[in-house]
């Protein structure tokens, strides 16, 4: 139904709906008036006709914003993933949380399970903190989400937390040591479209044995991730920042 809307140079009625598919116009309505509610499908209210709703278009645009992210990313992670030695991840906001949407092994023969399409929280993880700091529609989302305690670390309390989001602009960057997982660190850094709008994050996560120095993020993976963002950044026509 939603091909046969897409191919239309027109809005089409119930009747011309049902006929091409074969279907009752009883169950044509049903499954219209199901996409109506979801937004995928808009009614014209003096014609009585369909059209492709502005949900639809909107998540076709955002598969196409995070395939062009992911393609652009490639090359860029997997130099960070050789630089570093640690796993690197590329995120995207969605649905209260964080997508992976692309992730590179680290490069060792450790055993390792790819983790595209995992969901991580917003609120504890450094991919998430990033697109909280830079991304309104996050920031608002984060607000509204549960804030989970996963390990003592964890910093949920929301003055805390906006302090944290206000050090996040403030460098550039955003860590978790073992905020989420207990002898886990992370470190991520926001990417721009050529709107300077955030688009996703990137970073490494791994071992705080390795990832960390003196219970601190060591400074030459930090600039690594930064590097590595302000790269895909302008890929995607940025500029410099």
């Amino acid at each position: 139904m939603l091909r046969l809307l897409a191919g239309g140079e027109r809005r089409l009625g119930l009747s011309d709906i049902a006929s091409s598919l074969g279907l009752a116009k009883g169950t044509a309505h049903g499954i219209l008036r199901t996409l109506q509610q979801e937004g995928f499908v808009e009614q014209e209210a003096a014609s009585g006709r369909y059209q492709l709703g502005a949900e639809l278009l909107r998540l076709g645009t955002t598969y196409l914003d995070v395939h062009e992210l992911r393609a652009r990313a490639l090359v860029w992670t997997d130099d960070l993933a050789r630089s570093s030695g640690e796993s690197v991840y590329l995120g995207v906001l969605h649905q209260q949380g964080v997508l992976i949407v692309h992730h590179v092994f680290r490069p060792d023969d450790s055993r390792q399970v790819l983790e595209v399409g995992a969901m991580q929280p917003l609120h504890s993880t450094a991919l998430g903190k990033v697109l909280s700091a830079y991304d309104p529609v996050a920031h608002s989302e984060v607000l509204e989400a549960e804030r989970k305690v996963f390990t003592p670390r964890t910093i949920s309390e929301l003055d805390q937390f906006e302090g944290v989001l206000d050090l996040t602009r403030a460098r550039g960057y955003a860590d978790d040591v073992e905020e989420t997982w207990t002898g886990v660190a992370s470190v991520s850094a926001p990417i721009h479209n050529r709107r300077r709008m955030p688009v996703g994050a990137v970073g490494i996560t791994g071992a705080v044995e390795r990832v960390c120095k003196d219970g601190q993020l060591r400074p030459d993976l930090i600039a690594a991730v930064r590097d590595c963002a302000r790269a895909v950044s302008r890929d995607l026509g940025a500029g410099r920042f």
